[in-house]
């Protein structure tokens, strides 16, 4: 299955990447979303607040004449209810620090809020490892559970470079991914976007192993129309017959050759349909080779 996908050749074996420990958290660090940090909302909220403080900051140097960090000092403390009260000080004070009081009591739950929104979306972002935006002539491999741990694992002792999709972010393949360092997106396929940010337009191939028969077709026929060159290694196990007659009907109508007769959709206890220019392979295990196909 791994030469049908890798265009029918195993690629020499990579020497191993020995890259210090300061190397890999850089790199691990450059892929973090810490552009969230910098949303509209955390900008919007923020810019506010600096707004406030220097209006305030002006307002205390004219009515207190000082150094300037002082001026800026004294009204971040009124702000924050951090200062004692100015009952000592000039009218001109007392005033500008209940103001800066009332201030902060309005402006502080929203930079708490935007705060804890972008610390949420960082989180949840950073589970992931997005590809870089240059990649190109990558496989993606869809599903981490079994199979597609095993497959995962072989793959990286290629020179192919790989983008994993799964939903499930407890997956049996999310350690092991996370751990060689691989691209992986902790979302659902089929949903719309997903496969455009695993770059499968740039994409030369891929695999299709969840456990959803009805689910994996979605998914490639997503993916050919986003890339019709994409070749296909796509699961259907166990094969039921309508399964095997969706794929067949889908082979006749996305391929450009000749449909395959109903012997290529005889059961079997395992099926694989690899997809490629001509149309859809059935690579069956547990019955008998595909006629077209010795190899199996």
């Amino acid at each position: 299955m791994l030469e049908e996908v890798t265009h029918h050749h195993r690629p020499e074996t990579p020497r191993r990447d020995r890259r210090r420990y300061g190397a890999w958290l850089r790199g691990r660090l450059a892929h973090l979303p810490w552009k969230v940090f910098l949303s509209r909302e955390v900008l919007s909220v923020f810019g506010v607040l600096a707004a406030i403080v220097l209006v305030l900051a002006v307002a205390t140097a004219l009515a207190e004449p000082g150094p300037l960090w002082k001026s800026v000092y004294l009204p971040l403390l009124d702000i924050f209810t951090m200062g004692d009260p100015a009952t000592d000080e000039s009218p001109a004070r007392r005033v500008l620090q209940l103001v800066a009081g009332f201030v902060g009591l309005a402006v502080l739950p929203l930079v708490v809020a935007a705060t804890l929104n972008a610390t949420g979306a960082f989180r949840q972002a950073s589970v992931g490892h997005p590809p870089a935006d240059d990649l190109r002539d990558h496989i993606v491999l869809v599903g981490l559970g079994k199979i597609g741990t095993r497959v995962l694992a072989q793959l990286r002792t290629t020179a192919h470079q790989v983008v994993a999709i799964e939903r499930d972010p407890h997956a049996r393949g999310v350690a092991l991914a996370r751990e060689l360092g691989v691209p992986l997106l902790l979302e659902d396929a089929g949903a719309p976007g997903v496969l455009d940010r695993a770059r499968i337009r740039q994409s030369k191939s891929l695999l299709v192993l969840t456990r959803d028969d009805g689910e994996n077709l979605d998914i490639v026929m997503a993916a050919r129309e986003s890339n019709p060159r994409v070749r296909v290694v796509m699961r259907l196990y166990p094969p039921d017959r309508r399964t095997r007659s969706a794929a067949c009907a889908w082979t006749g109508r996305g391929s450009t050759g000749v449909p395959r007769t109903a012997g290529s959709c005889a059961p079997a206890t395992g099926l694989w349909v690899v997809s490629t220019r001509r149309g859809l392979d059935f690579l069956m295990t547990g019955v008998q080779p595909h006629p077209a196909d010795p190899r199996t």
